[in-house]
């Protein structure tokens, strides 16, 4: 079920701007680029601008993802394994779950802090222990794209927050999604709606999934 509800949900985030269907000849109308594919088949529905260049913000770390997840297959990484909070890390604004520094943190939670809750310390974090530093992951991240023939990406950051020379395409960030969607475990991940991390410590954090849809399932109903 949630497998089928991230599908559905990583078609709607390859747009890169809110919409409403007014005809179909008329879709995207507000936004400047998108593109809507057939995930087993990568067969493009409908597509609007889908190789302009563009910022993707935190879409980015669909990317990181895969590294991550790549690294956890190979057995490099573990998720029980305690990664120790970089000043680097830590120091990430935006959209985060307050990681301090010299803290440690499983690998699991990190991941459930960036699928749930987009936190830029967290795959910052998950960054410099699977590429040794930041930089080196952004590296890798972009060997990455050349691997998957992408054409129009290059990553500055893992994060996605705003630098020069980063960006993205729409049509690239959907053979991203859909590289993502074959480690199957990351929808153990995405699925979930509400969860702590520090439980039971003084500095346990709240974390509630800002996916929207999920939240309406876990409420039991779709659109309002």
């Amino acid at each position: 079920m949630f497998k089928k509800i991230f599908i559905i949900l990583m078609s709607i985030s390859l747009i890169f701007s809110d919409f409403s269907v007014k005809a179909s000849d008329n879709l995207l109308s507000n936004a400047k680029s998108g593109v809507l594919v057939e995930v087993s088949t990568g067969t493009i529905i409908f597509e609007k601008n889908m190789n302009e260049r563009v910022s993707v913000a935190s879409m980015t770390k669909m990317m990181g993802m895969i590294l991550v997840m790549e690294a956890i297959e190979e057995g490099k990484l573990r998720l029980e394994e305690k990664v120790k909070v970089s000043k680097n890390a830590s120091g990430m604004g935006g959209s985060q779950i307050w990681l301090e520094e010299g803290e440690e943190m499983s690998v699991l939670d990190l991941i459930k802090g960036v699928m749930m809750a987009s936190a830029n310390d967290g795959i910052v974090c998950l960054a410099e222990r699977v590429g040794g530093t930041e930089e080196k992951f952004v590296f890798m991240m972009n060997e990455k794209a050349k691997i998957l023939g992408l054409k129009n990406t290059n990553f500055v950051n893992p994060t996605g927050l705003d630098e020069e020379n980063h960006y993205s395409s729409a049509y690239d960030m959907s053979i991203i999604a859909r590289e993502l969607i074959k480690h199957e475990d990351i929808f153990n991940y995405t699925s979930i709606y509400e969860d702590y991390l520090r439980k039971g410590t003084q500095n346990e954090y709240w974390l509630v999934n800002t996916n929207k849809v999920v939240f309406k399932f876990y409420n039991n109903y779709w659109f309002m």
